[in-house]
Protein backbone atom coordinates (compact mmCIF):
# COMPACT_ATOMS: atom_id res chain seq x y z
CA UNK A 1 0.00 0.00 0.00
CA UNK A 2 1.52 3.25 -1.00
CA UNK A 3 1.76 6.08 1.62
CA UNK A 4 -0.98 8.04 -0.61
CA UNK A 5 -3.21 5.67 0.00
CA UNK A 6 -1.88 4.98 3.82
CA UNK A 7 -2.78 8.79 4.22
CA UNK A 8 -6.23 8.83 2.27
CA UNK A 9 -7.15 5.87 4.66
CA UNK A 10 -6.29 7.72 7.74
CA UNK A 11 -7.60 10.65 6.82
CA UNK A 12 -10.98 9.23 5.81
CA UNK A 13 -11.42 8.69 9.91
CA UNK A 14 -13.23 10.80 11.98
CA UNK A 15 -11.01 9.32 14.68
CA UNK A 16 -7.84 10.31 13.20
CA UNK A 17 -9.02 14.03 12.91
CA UNK A 18 -10.26 14.22 16.46
CA UNK A 19 -6.89 13.55 17.49
CA UNK A 20 -5.49 16.34 15.16
CA UNK A 21 -7.31 18.54 16.48
CA UNK A 22 -6.65 17.32 20.26
CA UNK A 23 -3.07 17.77 19.52
CA UNK A 24 -3.45 21.14 18.27
CA UNK A 25 -5.35 22.02 21.46
CA UNK A 26 -2.30 20.87 23.75
CA UNK A 27 -0.59 24.01 22.80
CA UNK A 28 0.05 26.25 25.57
CA UNK A 29 -2.38 23.97 27.68
CA UNK A 30 -0.27 24.32 30.60
CA UNK A 31 -0.78 28.37 30.42
CA UNK A 32 -2.05 30.02 33.89
CA UNK A 33 -5.55 31.35 33.47
CA UNK A 34 -4.22 34.76 32.22
CA UNK A 35 -6.12 34.30 28.76
CA UNK A 36 -8.54 37.53 28.51
CA UNK A 37 -11.68 35.63 27.92
CA UNK A 38 -13.60 34.52 30.61
CA UNK A 39 -10.63 34.09 33.04
CA UNK A 40 -12.68 35.29 35.60
CA UNK A 41 -15.09 31.82 35.01
CA UNK A 42 -12.09 29.53 34.75
CA UNK A 43 -10.46 30.77 37.83
CA UNK A 44 -13.82 30.27 39.91
CA UNK A 45 -13.88 26.24 38.66
CA UNK A 46 -9.90 26.56 39.88
CA UNK A 47 -10.37 27.88 43.37
CA UNK A 48 -12.87 24.45 44.22
CA UNK A 49 -10.78 22.60 42.20
CA UNK A 50 -7.42 23.85 45.01
CA UNK A 51 -9.79 23.89 47.95
CA UNK A 52 -11.27 20.34 47.78
CA UNK A 53 -6.94 19.63 47.86
CA UNK A 54 -6.22 22.21 50.67
CA UNK A 55 -9.66 22.81 52.77
CA UNK A 56 -12.50 19.80 52.54
CA UNK A 57 -12.92 17.32 49.71
CA UNK A 58 -16.68 17.12 50.58
CA UNK A 59 -17.78 17.48 46.78
CA UNK A 60 -21.16 18.76 48.46
CA UNK A 61 -19.65 21.84 49.52
CA UNK A 62 -18.17 23.25 47.28
CA UNK A 63 -15.41 26.32 48.13
CA UNK A 64 -14.35 29.62 46.83
CA UNK A 65 -11.59 31.86 47.82
CA UNK A 66 -13.38 34.76 47.64
CA UNK A 67 -16.15 35.12 49.73
CA UNK A 68 -18.68 37.30 52.14
CA UNK A 69 -19.20 37.74 55.47
CA UNK A 70 -20.43 33.95 56.23
CA UNK A 71 -18.87 31.44 54.03
CA UNK A 72 -16.77 30.56 51.53
CA UNK A 73 -18.99 27.85 50.14
CA UNK A 74 -20.82 28.66 47.44
CA UNK A 75 -23.97 26.99 45.48
CA UNK A 76 -22.97 26.52 42.18
CA UNK A 77 -22.98 23.79 38.88
CA UNK A 78 -22.08 20.40 40.56
CA UNK A 79 -18.43 20.27 40.61
CA UNK A 80 -17.45 17.01 38.91
CA UNK A 81 -15.12 18.79 36.42
CA UNK A 82 -13.55 20.34 39.72
CA UNK A 83 -13.26 17.25 41.69
CA UNK A 84 -11.50 15.55 38.42
CA UNK A 85 -8.96 17.83 38.77
CA UNK A 86 -8.59 16.92 42.84
CA UNK A 87 -8.01 13.67 41.80
CA UNK A 88 -5.31 14.28 39.52
CA UNK A 89 -3.95 16.61 42.54
CA UNK A 90 -3.97 13.72 44.80
CA UNK A 91 -1.64 11.85 42.86
CA UNK A 92 0.32 14.30 40.99
CA UNK A 93 0.22 17.64 43.36
CA UNK A 94 -1.83 20.53 42.51
CA UNK A 95 -1.79 22.28 39.02
CA UNK A 96 -4.03 24.43 37.29
CA UNK A 97 -3.56 22.73 34.35
CA UNK A 98 -4.84 19.93 35.24
CA UNK A 99 -8.58 21.21 34.52
CA UNK A 100 -7.74 22.19 30.81
CA UNK A 101 -6.54 18.88 30.25
CA UNK A 102 -8.96 16.81 31.48
CA UNK A 103 -11.66 19.18 29.99
CA UNK A 104 -9.85 18.59 26.59
CA UNK A 105 -10.02 14.79 26.75
CA UNK A 106 -13.53 14.50 27.98
CA UNK A 107 -14.68 17.13 24.87
CA UNK A 108 -12.54 15.33 22.22
CA UNK A 109 -14.29 11.73 23.50
CA UNK A 110 -17.43 13.89 23.17
CA UNK A 111 -16.64 14.50 19.89
CA UNK A 112 -16.26 10.98 19.12
CA UNK A 113 -19.57 10.25 20.90
CA UNK A 114 -21.20 12.95 18.53
CA UNK A 115 -20.06 10.80 15.55
CA UNK A 116 -21.13 7.63 17.00
CA UNK A 117 -24.44 9.44 17.79
CA UNK A 118 -25.08 10.65 14.29
CA UNK A 119 -24.24 7.24 12.82
CA UNK A 120 -26.78 5.15 15.77
CA UNK A 121 -29.57 7.61 14.77
CA UNK A 122 -29.35 6.67 11.06
CA UNK A 123 -27.15 9.95 9.38
CA UNK A 124 -25.22 8.76 6.90
CA UNK A 125 -21.46 8.80 7.06
CA UNK A 126 -20.42 11.76 5.28
CA UNK A 127 -22.94 14.23 7.09
CA UNK A 128 -21.77 12.68 10.38
CA UNK A 129 -17.85 13.02 9.49
CA UNK A 130 -18.58 16.88 8.26
CA UNK A 131 -20.79 17.46 11.39
CA UNK A 132 -18.37 16.53 14.02
CA UNK A 133 -15.37 18.23 12.25
CA UNK A 134 -17.29 21.79 11.93
CA UNK A 135 -18.41 21.04 15.66
CA UNK A 136 -14.30 20.42 16.40
CA UNK A 137 -13.59 23.70 14.94
CA UNK A 138 -16.05 25.77 16.35
CA UNK A 139 -16.20 27.13 19.76
CA UNK A 140 -15.95 24.25 21.02
CA UNK A 141 -12.16 24.28 19.51
CA UNK A 142 -11.39 27.19 22.22
CA UNK A 143 -13.62 25.89 25.36
CA UNK A 144 -12.64 22.80 24.85
CA UNK A 145 -9.39 23.52 26.11
CA UNK A 146 -10.56 25.91 29.31
CA UNK A 147 -11.51 24.98 33.01
CA UNK A 148 -15.50 25.85 32.67
CA UNK A 149 -17.89 22.53 32.03
CA UNK A 150 -19.91 23.71 28.87
CA UNK A 151 -18.32 21.73 26.46
CA UNK A 152 -17.81 18.84 28.95
CA UNK A 153 -21.32 18.83 30.14
CA UNK A 154 -22.54 18.32 26.48
CA UNK A 155 -19.49 15.57 25.99
CA UNK A 156 -21.15 13.95 29.09
CA UNK A 157 -24.59 13.78 27.29
CA UNK A 158 -23.30 12.93 23.95
CA UNK A 159 -21.82 9.95 25.42
CA UNK A 160 -25.35 9.00 27.80
CA UNK A 161 -27.42 9.42 24.75
CA UNK A 162 -25.29 7.04 22.66
CA UNK A 163 -25.48 4.28 25.21
CA UNK A 164 -29.67 4.82 25.56
CA UNK A 165 -29.86 4.21 22.46
CA UNK A 166 -27.73 1.08 22.22
CA UNK A 167 -29.80 0.19 24.85
CA UNK A 168 -33.24 0.39 22.79
CA UNK A 169 -31.57 -1.45 20.24
CA UNK A 170 -29.65 -4.26 21.69
CA UNK A 171 -31.20 -4.62 24.98
CA UNK A 172 -28.21 -4.61 27.10
CA UNK A 173 -28.66 -3.32 30.57
CA UNK A 174 -25.16 -2.06 30.80
CA UNK A 175 -25.70 0.23 28.34
CA UNK A 176 -28.88 1.59 30.01
CA UNK A 177 -26.91 1.71 33.57
CA UNK A 178 -24.14 4.35 32.15
CA UNK A 179 -27.07 5.98 30.22
CA UNK A 180 -27.58 6.79 33.84
CA UNK A 181 -24.56 7.54 34.69
CA UNK A 182 -23.33 10.03 31.86
CA UNK A 183 -27.06 11.80 31.71
CA UNK A 184 -26.53 12.50 35.33
CA UNK A 185 -23.42 13.79 35.48
CA UNK A 186 -24.07 15.90 32.27
CA UNK A 187 -26.77 17.82 33.90
CA UNK A 188 -25.36 17.60 37.30
CA UNK A 189 -22.58 19.31 35.74
CA UNK A 190 -24.85 21.69 33.87
CA UNK A 191 -28.34 21.75 32.98
CA UNK A 192 -28.45 23.48 29.94
CA UNK A 193 -26.81 19.50 28.86
CA UNK A 194 -30.31 18.26 29.57
CA UNK A 195 -31.54 20.38 26.26
CA UNK A 196 -30.82 16.89 24.70
CA UNK A 197 -33.03 14.58 25.83
CA UNK A 198 -35.46 15.73 23.98
CA UNK A 199 -34.01 13.85 20.78
CA UNK A 200 -35.13 10.39 22.35
CA UNK A 201 -38.97 10.96 22.19
CA UNK A 202 -38.84 9.88 18.62
CA UNK A 203 -37.06 6.80 19.66
CA UNK A 204 -39.18 6.29 22.45
CA UNK A 205 -42.66 6.41 20.35
CA UNK A 206 -41.02 4.39 17.42
CA UNK A 207 -42.89 0.82 17.78
CA UNK A 208 -39.60 -0.92 16.10
CA UNK A 209 -38.45 -1.01 19.18
CA UNK A 210 -39.70 -3.17 22.27
CA UNK A 211 -42.41 -1.99 24.97
CA UNK A 212 -40.24 -2.68 27.86
CA UNK A 213 -37.08 -1.38 26.11
CA UNK A 214 -38.68 2.03 25.96
CA UNK A 215 -40.58 2.17 28.85
CA UNK A 216 -37.19 0.92 30.59
CA UNK A 217 -35.24 3.58 29.46
CA UNK A 218 -37.87 6.58 29.96
CA UNK A 219 -38.04 5.44 34.05
CA UNK A 220 -34.24 5.67 33.69
CA UNK A 221 -34.49 9.09 32.46
CA UNK A 222 -36.22 10.02 35.44
CA UNK A 223 -32.51 9.60 37.42
CA UNK A 224 -30.51 12.12 35.60
CA UNK A 225 -33.66 14.79 35.97
CA UNK A 226 -34.64 14.27 39.25
CA UNK A 227 -30.53 14.20 40.61
CA UNK A 228 -30.65 17.56 38.64
CA UNK A 229 -33.53 19.05 40.37
CA UNK A 230 -32.11 17.68 43.97
CA UNK A 231 -29.10 19.76 42.87
CA UNK A 232 -30.07 22.81 42.00
CA UNK A 233 -33.39 23.24 43.46
CA UNK A 234 -33.11 21.79 47.06
CA UNK A 235 -29.70 21.48 47.93
CA UNK A 236 -28.75 25.16 45.95
CA UNK A 237 -30.87 26.87 48.09
CA UNK A 238 -30.09 25.07 51.37
CA UNK A 239 -26.40 26.34 50.63
CA UNK A 240 -27.64 29.43 49.57
CA UNK A 241 -29.56 29.85 52.72
CA UNK A 242 -26.63 28.55 54.80
CA UNK A 243 -23.81 29.93 53.40
CA UNK A 244 -24.66 32.88 51.34
CA UNK A 245 -22.90 32.82 48.02
CA UNK A 246 -24.77 31.65 44.47
CA UNK A 247 -23.11 31.35 41.25
CA UNK A 248 -26.11 31.99 38.58
CA UNK A 249 -29.71 31.51 38.93
CA UNK A 250 -31.00 32.72 35.91
CA UNK A 251 -33.87 35.35 35.70
CA UNK A 252 -37.72 35.31 35.32
CA UNK A 253 -38.34 34.20 31.85
CA UNK A 254 -40.54 37.46 30.65
CA UNK A 255 -37.78 39.77 32.13
CA UNK A 256 -35.31 37.67 30.73
CA UNK A 257 -37.00 38.10 27.13
CA UNK A 258 -37.31 41.67 27.81
CA UNK A 259 -33.32 42.18 28.00
CA UNK A 260 -32.83 39.74 24.84
CA UNK A 261 -35.27 42.16 22.93
CA UNK A 262 -33.80 45.07 23.92
CA UNK A 263 -29.92 43.85 22.92
CA UNK A 264 -31.34 41.68 19.99
CA UNK A 265 -28.40 42.62 18.65
CA UNK A 266 -25.84 41.36 20.76
CA UNK A 267 -27.92 38.62 21.28
CA UNK A 268 -27.83 37.64 17.65
CA UNK A 269 -24.29 37.90 17.70
CA UNK A 270 -24.18 34.77 19.48
CA UNK A 271 -25.49 32.69 16.66
CA UNK A 272 -23.83 34.60 13.82
CA UNK A 273 -20.63 34.79 14.73
CA UNK A 274 -19.69 33.42 18.00
CA UNK A 275 -21.31 29.95 17.26
CA UNK A 276 -18.50 29.08 14.79
CA UNK A 277 -15.98 32.05 15.39
CA UNK A 278 -16.89 33.29 11.57
CA UNK A 279 -18.96 34.13 9.11
CA UNK A 280 -18.58 30.71 6.69
CA UNK A 281 -19.75 27.95 8.99
CA UNK A 282 -22.78 29.99 10.04
CA UNK A 283 -24.03 30.44 6.08
CA UNK A 284 -23.25 26.84 5.73
CA UNK A 285 -25.85 26.37 8.63
CA UNK A 286 -28.15 28.89 7.13
CA UNK A 287 -27.88 26.82 3.98
CA UNK A 288 -28.70 23.46 5.65
CA UNK A 289 -31.72 24.99 6.93
CA UNK A 290 -33.08 26.16 3.59
CA UNK A 291 -32.26 22.65 2.16
CA UNK A 292 -33.12 20.48 4.77
CA UNK A 293 -37.23 22.45 4.45
CA UNK A 294 -37.12 22.37 0.73
CA UNK A 295 -35.89 18.59 0.46
CA UNK A 296 -38.35 17.96 3.55
CA UNK A 297 -36.00 16.43 5.55
CA UNK A 298 -38.42 14.73 8.12
CA UNK A 299 -35.43 13.40 10.41
CA UNK A 300 -33.29 16.51 10.31
CA UNK A 301 -36.28 19.10 10.83
CA UNK A 302 -37.64 17.21 13.60
CA UNK A 303 -34.08 16.78 15.59
CA UNK A 304 -33.68 20.83 14.95
CA UNK A 305 -37.40 21.65 16.07
CA UNK A 306 -37.21 19.82 19.05
CA UNK A 307 -33.80 21.05 20.36
CA UNK A 308 -34.43 24.74 19.71
CA UNK A 309 -37.80 24.71 21.25
CA UNK A 310 -36.12 24.26 24.51
CA UNK A 311 -33.09 25.97 23.30
CA UNK A 312 -35.42 28.91 23.42
CA UNK A 313 -36.75 28.17 26.94
CA UNK A 314 -33.06 28.45 27.76
CA UNK A 315 -32.25 31.52 26.66
CA UNK A 316 -35.12 33.26 27.71
CA UNK A 317 -34.02 31.31 31.38
CA UNK A 318 -30.68 33.17 30.79
CA UNK A 319 -31.82 36.94 29.40
CA UNK A 320 -28.66 38.86 29.95
CA UNK A 321 -26.33 36.28 30.78
CA UNK A 322 -26.82 34.74 27.22
CA UNK A 323 -25.46 37.64 25.03
CA UNK A 324 -23.33 38.80 27.71
CA UNK A 325 -21.24 35.26 27.58
CA UNK A 326 -20.82 33.78 24.10
CA UNK A 327 -20.35 30.62 25.61
CA UNK A 328 -24.32 30.28 26.30
CA UNK A 329 -24.15 29.32 23.04
CA UNK A 330 -22.55 26.00 23.15
CA UNK A 331 -25.49 24.10 24.11
CA UNK A 332 -26.78 24.69 20.41
CA UNK A 333 -23.81 24.45 18.41
CA UNK A 334 -23.98 20.56 17.92
CA UNK A 335 -27.33 20.64 16.06
CA UNK A 336 -26.03 24.03 14.27
CA UNK A 337 -22.82 21.85 13.21
CA UNK A 338 -25.07 19.02 12.17
CA UNK A 339 -26.95 21.29 9.92
CA UNK A 340 -23.39 22.67 8.37
CA UNK A 341 -22.38 19.29 8.02
CA UNK A 342 -25.53 18.60 6.01
CA UNK A 343 -24.56 21.25 3.87
CA UNK A 344 -21.91 20.60 3.08
CA UNK A 345 -22.86 16.64 2.60
CA UNK A 346 -25.30 18.36 -0.38
CA UNK A 347 -22.52 19.92 -2.63
CA UNK A 348 -21.99 17.25 -5.05
CA UNK A 349 -18.35 18.88 -7.01
CA UNK A 350 -15.78 17.68 -4.53
CA UNK A 351 -13.23 20.38 -5.05
CA UNK A 352 -16.04 23.21 -4.06
CA UNK A 353 -17.24 21.15 -1.29
CA UNK A 354 -13.59 20.39 0.80
CA UNK A 355 -12.27 24.15 -0.03
CA UNK A 356 -15.54 25.67 1.30
CA UNK A 357 -15.31 23.25 4.54
CA UNK A 358 -11.09 24.46 4.59
CA UNK A 359 -11.81 27.90 4.46
CA UNK A 360 -14.73 27.66 7.26
CA UNK A 361 -11.99 25.41 9.26
CA UNK A 362 -9.52 27.74 8.49
CA UNK A 363 -11.55 30.96 9.40
CA UNK A 364 -12.82 29.46 12.81
CA UNK A 365 -9.42 28.56 14.37
CA UNK A 366 -7.87 31.93 13.19
CA UNK A 367 -10.42 33.66 14.58
CA UNK A 368 -9.80 31.46 18.16
CA UNK A 369 -6.17 31.73 17.78
CA UNK A 370 -5.18 33.78 20.29
CA UNK A 371 -6.62 32.09 22.92
CA UNK A 372 -3.52 29.78 22.86
CA UNK A 373 -1.40 32.34 24.20
CA UNK A 374 -0.77 34.35 27.54
CA UNK A 375 -0.49 38.62 26.50
CA UNK A 376 2.60 39.81 28.51
CA UNK A 377 0.48 42.64 29.78
CA UNK A 378 -1.12 40.31 31.83
CA UNK A 379 1.81 37.82 32.91
CA UNK A 380 2.84 40.44 35.78
CA UNK A 381 -0.40 39.21 38.12
CA UNK A 382 1.81 36.00 38.54
CA UNK A 383 4.01 37.42 40.34
CA UNK A 384 1.33 38.64 43.45
CA UNK A 385 2.04 35.24 45.28
CA UNK A 386 5.76 35.31 45.52
CA UNK A 387 5.53 38.86 46.80
CA UNK A 388 2.69 38.09 49.22
CA UNK A 389 5.37 35.27 50.48
CA UNK A 390 7.79 37.48 51.65
CA UNK A 391 5.41 39.02 54.76
CA UNK A 392 2.32 37.04 54.63
CA UNK A 393 0.94 33.26 55.83
CA UNK A 394 -1.05 31.39 53.31
CA UNK A 395 -3.79 31.65 55.82
CA UNK A 396 -4.12 35.31 55.73
CA UNK A 397 -6.89 37.06 54.59
CA UNK A 398 -6.60 39.84 51.70
CA UNK A 399 -8.54 42.53 50.21
CA UNK A 400 -7.94 42.92 46.26
CA UNK A 401 -9.82 45.15 44.28
CA UNK A 402 -10.70 42.76 41.42
CA UNK A 403 -13.90 44.40 40.83
CA UNK A 404 -16.18 41.24 40.77
CA UNK A 405 -13.35 39.22 39.00
CA UNK A 406 -11.78 36.89 41.37
CA UNK A 407 -8.42 36.31 38.64
CA UNK A 408 -6.42 38.00 41.31
CA UNK A 409 -7.15 36.47 44.42
CA UNK A 410 -6.93 32.83 43.19
CA UNK A 411 -3.36 33.86 41.68
CA UNK A 412 -2.48 35.59 45.45
CA UNK A 413 -3.43 31.52 47.01
CA UNK A 414 -5.40 33.10 49.63
CA UNK A 415 -8.63 33.87 50.46
CA UNK A 416 -10.38 37.17 51.53
CA UNK A 417 -12.49 40.44 50.03
CA UNK A 418 -12.62 41.14 46.47
CA UNK A 419 -13.95 44.67 45.89
CA UNK A 420 -14.03 47.50 43.30
CA UNK A 421 -11.85 50.70 43.32
CA UNK A 422 -14.23 52.64 45.11
CA UNK A 423 -14.45 50.99 48.27
CA UNK A 424 -10.88 51.54 48.47
CA UNK A 425 -11.56 54.50 49.89
CA UNK A 426 -14.61 53.43 51.71
CA UNK A 427 -13.79 53.20 55.41
CA UNK A 428 -16.81 51.32 56.62
CA UNK A 429 -16.51 48.50 54.04
CA UNK A 430 -12.24 48.97 55.22
CA UNK A 431 -13.58 48.69 58.93
CA UNK A 432 -15.84 45.50 57.85
CA UNK A 433 -12.89 43.82 56.35
CA UNK A 434 -10.76 44.33 59.23
CA UNK A 435 -13.08 43.41 61.75
CA UNK A 436 -13.16 40.40 59.64
CA UNK A 437 -9.81 39.36 60.41
CA UNK A 438 -8.49 40.82 57.08
CA UNK A 439 -4.87 41.73 57.37
CA UNK A 440 -4.04 43.44 53.98
CA UNK A 441 -5.25 44.91 50.89
CA UNK A 442 -3.69 44.52 47.75
CA UNK A 443 -3.74 46.94 45.12
CA UNK A 444 -3.66 46.92 41.81
CA UNK A 445 -2.23 49.77 40.04
CA UNK A 446 -3.27 48.82 36.61
CA UNK A 447 -6.66 49.35 37.19
CA UNK A 448 -5.79 53.11 38.07
CA UNK A 449 -7.50 53.30 41.15
CA UNK A 450 -7.63 56.10 44.17
CA UNK A 451 -5.76 55.09 47.33
CA UNK A 452 -6.02 57.87 49.53
CA UNK A 453 -7.71 56.64 52.03
CA UNK A 454 -5.70 53.78 52.59
CA UNK A 455 -1.93 55.69 52.29
CA UNK A 456 -3.73 58.08 54.94
CA UNK A 457 -4.71 55.18 57.20
CA UNK A 458 -2.33 52.27 57.05
CA UNK A 459 1.30 51.60 56.80
CA UNK A 460 2.77 50.44 52.85
CA UNK A 461 4.30 46.96 52.95
CA UNK A 462 5.17 46.70 49.53
CA UNK A 463 5.23 49.30 46.65
CA UNK A 464 6.40 48.67 42.84
CA UNK A 465 4.91 49.10 39.24
CA UNK A 466 1.97 46.65 39.49
CA UNK A 467 0.85 46.43 43.46
CA UNK A 468 0.57 48.56 46.38
CA UNK A 469 0.27 46.53 49.48
CA UNK A 470 -0.99 47.83 52.84
CA UNK A 471 -0.90 46.27 55.84
CA UNK A 472 -4.47 46.48 57.61
CA UNK A 473 -3.71 45.32 61.40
Amino acid sequence: MSTFEILKRWTSKIEFWIFLFFLIRLIGITNPPLEIGHNWRQVTGLMVARNFTEVNPNILYPRIDDFNDKSDIIAMEFPSLNYLHFLFAEFFGYSHWYGRLINLLISSLGLLFFHKLLKLSNFNERISFFATIILATSIWFSFSRKMMPDTYCISLIFIGLYYGLKFLHEQKYLWLFLYAVFSSLALLSKIPAGIYIVILIPFVLNRNFKIRNRIAISAMTAVPLLLAYWWYFIWNPFLVTEYGNWYNIGTPMLTGIKELSDNLGKTLDNFYFDAFSGFIMFFLFIGGMVLMLIKKETKIILVFSMVFVVFLLYIFKSGFFFYHHNYYIIPFVPVMALLAGYAIASINKRWIMFSVLLLGITESIANQQHDFFIKNSEKYKLTIEPILDNFSESNDLILVNGDGNPQLMYLTHRKGFNCNNNLLNDSIYIANAKNNHCRYAVVNKHSKPNTYYLQSSFNTVFDNVDFRIFALN
